[in-house]
């Protein structure tokens, strides 16, 4: 018995628009060699065909999966508490999507695991490129998917050793824009509540904070590392706060740790902004919730996937591609940093 159903193919497409099979290779798998026009129409008739690549055939032929990986060596708690990676694979899909890319994630316990999960899709052909997250001190991992011959970007870089290209954000200018605004508010004793130390942008947030209290004459600024969870925001908010002298400005890392700082003070009795002010380093609706709403950064994450997406994408067209640094997010300040600031005694 006969079936009319037959799966539409790359020549179907071809057809229905005019041009070669390899114009139309290229268009959808989002590759330069054909106008904007072009591609347009080529991704309209796939569409009206219904046609779909044929992702374990692509592989086996060295066309690609059309997939891009993401693994984060986070708890899976950390992950799905905070709102940045969630904006950040959010503008990561619109791009890809657009170029008829999935987006492929996995949550691991620790680098090591990361590094056999890139292995595993290397040899499986699970993936034609990763995006590297968290980059560590002493990061083995940018290394690693350049010997394994595997495509990848780096969102947070640069790359010390300069192996993968990144898309950053410039940390020191940030920090210095809390800073300033912490002095110009008169604070004088400032504690940052940051992350794990080990990570490249905390360390680089670290040497901010400290060359920009310097920078501003502000003598009392200390770090307080944690490991991002609400446990840890909470513990380190006590710490810093029974310090003698007490700090009079505390900048946390994210908005988990904030939420759990916040706690913390007004536990101890104390008030915001009257005893301590508070910055969050991200902007999120939680930060307007809150009362009083507290100063935050505020910058684009999504828009920050779309830059990591669309340079990837350059990578996996053979493109040669720079590193690429953000805008310098927007402080905007609130209420828990703009009332009066406590008095500071000698």
């Amino acid at each position: 018995m006969g079936n009319d159903a037959r799966r539409p193919t790359l020549r179907d497409i071809a057809d229905r628009v005019g041009v070669s099979e390899a114009a139309a290779s290229f268009a959808l798998n989002g590759k330069p060699g054909v106008s904007e026009a072009t591609r347009q129409r080529v991704l309209q008739a796939a569409s009206e065909l219904n046609w779909a690549p044929h992702h374990a055939a692509r592989a086996l032929t060295g066309a690609g999966t059309a997939t891009v990986g993401l693994v984060i060596a986070r708890s899976a708690q950390d992950v799905g508490s905070e709102l940045f990676f969630h904006r950040l694979m959010t503008g990561m899909q619109a791009v890809l999507s657009r170029r008829r890319y999935a987006l492929l994630l996995q949550v691991v316990d620790s680098v090591d695991e990361e590094i056999d999960v890139y292995h595993m899709w290397k040899r499986e052909h699970r993936v034609d490129g990763v995006v590297l997250v968290d980059l560590r001190r002493d990061d083995p991992r940018p290394e690693a998917v350049a010997e394994l011959g595997l495509p990848a970007l780096i969102a947070g870089g640069p790359d010390p050793a300069g192996v993968v290209p990144s898309v950053s954000i410039d940390d020191a200018a940030a920090m210095a824009s809390i800073m300033r605004h912490l002095k110009e508010t008169g604070h004088e004793r400032i504690a940052y509540l940051s992350g794990p130390i080990a990570l490249l942008h905390v360390h680089r947030r670290v040497e901010s904070f400290l060359r920009a209290s310097a920078d501003l004459g502000i003598a009392d600024c200390r770090s307080h590392a944690t490991d991002f969870s609400a446990g840890a925001g909470d513990t380190a908010t006590t710490s810093a706060l029974l310090g003698d002298p007490r700090p009079t400005a505390l900048i946390y890392d994210n908005e988990v740790l904030a939420v759990a700082g916040v706690g913390a003070i007004r536990r101890m009795s104390l008030r915001i902004p009257e005893d301590v002010a508070v910055v969050v380093w991200e902007d999120t609706p939680v930060c307007t919730v809150l009362q009083p709403a507290l100063t935050a950064l505020r910058r684009d994450a999504a828009g920050f996937g779309a830059d990591v997406a669309e340079r990837l994408l350059q990578v996996l067209a053979g493109e040669k591609v720079a590193d690429f640094e953000e805008r310098v997010p927007t402080l905007v300040p609130r209420a828990s940093t703009v009332g009066e600031p406590p008095v500071c005694a000698d």
